[in-house]
């Protein structure tokens, strides 16, 4: 794939974060940690950020993470926690397909990360998998050692076997119904964390949420396809009217809003109607909060989020590994730093917009243009807009009526 001519730098400079730094800026602690634990994937998703983007470093990578790595970043963790006086810390196991990395080296990983931390520690591990090879055997050995479960499934067969399919072509619906089944229906439910699916336009989304309530989930976190102002997403075009993915997600809340029973969490609403009430959401998808997440490759490099390999190669390189480098110092990172700044950290659009608290900028992958980096609003700007003004409306009008019925019922 070809290179992409960028912005240089797509972010400030370093000197801005020693300037902040010098004006009393204080970086807000990693709280949770994402290791991958194998490089490689099982899968051959149609829409995959990891291996189907601009980005081909993957290839370069170790396939799994090796026991010294493993262990010096286990050390370096319990270091960052201890030295910020984190009490409560998440990691999650990740990939690729973390479960490629066998049994014995996910066991070993928790052994090493809950006996670096210490008692002293609540560490909440958890495993993000594709499901297909997710038998009783590692249900078991996740409940031995306290590692939650999330799935990914874009809804049912026809809708997930659309774009989640084996590098043969056969569909893996099948292989991951199956095994969500001995998850959600079996003796270690407690594991399960929640339902990862990422939305595509072609499906249902009414029908796409039914079908993953089958399953009983605790939450679902619907995604939207990874893609920014050069790549755009499917079915999004810039500056064009429109909005489809505020469109799909509408009728996901409404669905889910108007249950006259909790049925499931769905994170990235959730997270919308908190923030429109004033509050603080769970996740960094939405509003201004500080990153306070960090990945950790299989060869021990400290690096960005992921999914900044869909914008140019080396997007999520930081040139910082766990052997020399302690997590403080990707706190510094200025690529880090500026996603810690808040509304100083966005664009000037971004900053004058009247949904700024809510909406954050958006997610900072979907910010990206080559001639100006991230300093943009997200390319799902006007989706993102049109749903919080639809959850708005909503939450709006049932206040009103919870406001008047004191004084109807007089």
């Amino acid at each position: 794939m070809n290179r992409l001519r960028h912005a240089e730098p797509p972010w400030p400079v370093a000197a801005d974060v020693a300037a902040r730094e010098a004006a009393g800026w204080t970086p807000t602690a990693f709280h949770s940690f994402v290791l991958k634990m194998h490089s490689r994937c099982d899968l051959a998703c149609r829409y995959c950020y990891m291996y189907r983007s601009h980005d081909s470093s993957w290839r370069e990578q170790p396939r799994t993470m090796a026991p010294e790595t493993l262990d010096r970043t286990a050390e370096r963790i319990a270091e960052h926690l201890a030295a910020h006086g984190t009490r409560e810390a998440g990691v999650v196991l990740h990939g690729g397909e973390p479960l490629l990395a066998g049994e014995a080296a996910v066991g070993r990983a928790a052994s090493v990360l809950r006996a670096a931390a210490g008692p002293g520690v609540r560490l909440h591990l958890a495993l993000q998998t594709n499901g297909v090879r997710l038998t009783e055997r590692w249900l078991d050995l996740c409940a031995a050692h306290g590692i939650r479960i999330s799935v990914s499934l874009d809804g049912d067969r026809a809708a997930h076997d659309r774009n989640r399919r084996g590098a043969d072509g056969r569909g893996s619906h099948a292989r991951v119904a199956a095994a969500l089944h001995r998850l959600a229906d079996g003796p270690h439910r407690e594991l399960f964390a929640g339902l990862l699916c990422t939305i595509d336009l072609g499906n249902d989304p009414v029908r796409c949420y039914e079908h993953l309530l089958t399953y009983r989930p605790p939450a679902v976190d619907f995604l939207l396809p990874q893609g920014n102002w050069h790549t755009p997403p499917p079915g999004l075009r810039p500056g064009l009217p429109g909005t489809p993915y505020a469109d799909w997600l509408g009728r996901v809340f409404e669905r889910w809003y108007g249950s006259p029973r909790r049925e499931t969490r769905v994170r990235l609403l959730e997270d919308m109607m908190t923030l429109l009430l004033g509050g603080a959401p769970e996740t960094e998808a939405l509003g201004l909060a500080p990153v306070r997440y960090a990945v950790v490759e299989t060869d021990g490099a400290l690096a960005q989020d992921d999914t900044l390999r869909t914008a140019y190669a080396g997007a999520a390189r930081t040139g910082l590994h766990v052997e020399r480098d302690s997590f403080d110092a990707l706190l510094r990172h200025p690529g880090v730093a500026a996603r810690q700044w808040g509304a100083d950290g966005l664009s000037a659009q971004c900053r004058g917009c009247r949904l700024l608290r809510v909406c954050g900028g958006g997610h900072y992958a979907n910010r990206y243009r080559p001639a100006t980096g991230f300093a943009n609003p997200s390319v799902y700007c006007a989706d993102l807009a049109a749903l919080i003004g639809r959850v708005r409306e909503r939450l709006a009008g049932d206040l009103e009526r919870l406001r008047s019925a004191p004084a109807e019922a007089a």
